[in-house]
């Protein structure tokens, strides 16, 4: 069974929380022009002014979202 990453991109200030949002948007249609697969796309609150937006993918097609988009860091699971 192949393992889940969560890759994540993180926004600070004021405004983190709508920009987070708008990112969802660009992974969305990302994975749909490309025909790639992933489990979640959403947002998640760190604290205050501290917003992650984030897809959740297969281990396998981890290192196309990678290197396409640049994600801040990456989780396992």
């Amino acid at each position: 069974m192949s393992r889940k990453i969560k890759l994540l991109w993180d926004f600070r200030g004021p405004d983190a929380k709508a920009t987070a949002e708008h990112h969802t948007i660009h992974l969305k249609e990302f994975a749909t022009l490309e025909k790639l697969a992933f489990h979640e796309i959403n947002i998640q609150e760190k604290k205050e002014h501290l917003f992650s937006a984030f897809i959740t993918v297969e281990e396998k097609d981890m290192k196309i979202y990678r290197d396409a988009l640049k994600p801040h860091r990456g989780e396992v699971g």
